[in-house]
C-alpha cells in the first residue's frame, strides 16, 4: 500500500481551501441554529400541542409526563403519571388510561383510544372530540354530548377532577392533613 502525503498551503496562497472553511463553517453554524429551532418546537408540553390545534389544556388531567406527536399526520400520544386516572365531572365519571392516542387536528381529535366516560353503569370509549365554536362535542360513537369550552379551561386532577380545593377542605377536617396528598388549586 502506498502512503497519501497531504501539503497544507497558507490560505493566502490557496484562496479555494480559505473558502470552502469558511462555507464549511457557515453550514455548520446555519445547521446548528436550525437544530435549536427544532428543539424549541419540541420542547412544547402536551397541553401547549392542545391550544396549538384550538383546544383547552383542560382535555388532559395534571400529570402529563411526556407526548409524541407526528406533525404530518396528527398522530399522537400522551403519558400520565398515574396508571390510571379517575375522576367526575359534574355528573360524570371520566377514566384515563396512562397512554392516550389518537389524531389531532385543529378543531377535531378522533381515533381517540384511552379515555372512558361512565355511562349509567356502563364504560363507553370516547372516541372524538370536536370544537365548534366555543362548544367541545364529545363523541362515544353511538351517542354525545356537547359542553362549553370554559369548562375546560383548567387541567382536573386524577381523584379529584376540579373539586380539589374542596377534597383538601374535608382532608384538614378529617384525620389526614392536606400534604398527605399532592393537590392543585
Amino acid at each position: 500500500m502506498g502512503t497519501i502525503n497531504f501539503e497544507v498551503k497558507p490560505t493566502s496562497q490557496n484562496p479555494t481551501i480559505f473558502l470552502t472553511i469558511f462555507i464549511l463553517i457557515f453550514l455548520s453554524i446555519t445547521t446548528s441554529s436550525s437544530s435549536a429551532s427544532e428543539e424549541n418546537t419540541t420542547t412544547l408540553t402536551a397541553y401547549d400541542v392542545l391550544k396549538k390545534f384550538n383546544f383547552p389544556i383542560g382535555l388532559l388531567p395534571n400529570g402529563v409526563l411526556s407526548y409524541e406527536l407526528e406533525p404530518s399526520t396528527g398522530n399522537f400520544k400522551a403519558y400520565l403519571l398515574d396508571a390510571t386516572c379517575t375522576f367526575k365531572i359534574q355528573s360524570y365519571n371520566l377514566k384515563y388510561k396512562s397512554t392516550i392516542t389518537g389524531v389531532i387536528s385543529k378543531n377535531k381529535i378522533y381515533s381517540l383510544n384511552g379515555i372512558q366516560v361512565k355511562v349509567l353503569f356502563l364504560w363507553l370509549n370516547i372516541v372524538s372530540v370536536t370544537r365548534v365554536d366555543d362548544e367541545l362535542q364529545f363523541s362515544v360513537g353511538i351517542a354525545s354530548a356537547d359542553f362549553a369550552v370554559s369548562n375546560f379551561y383548567e387541567c382536573p386532577s386524577c381523584g379529584c377532577g376540579f373539586d380539589c380545593v374542596n377534597l383538601a377542605k374535608v382532608i384538614n377536617h378529617g384525620n389526614m392533613s392536606s400534604h398527605d396528598y399532592v393537590m392543585s388549586s
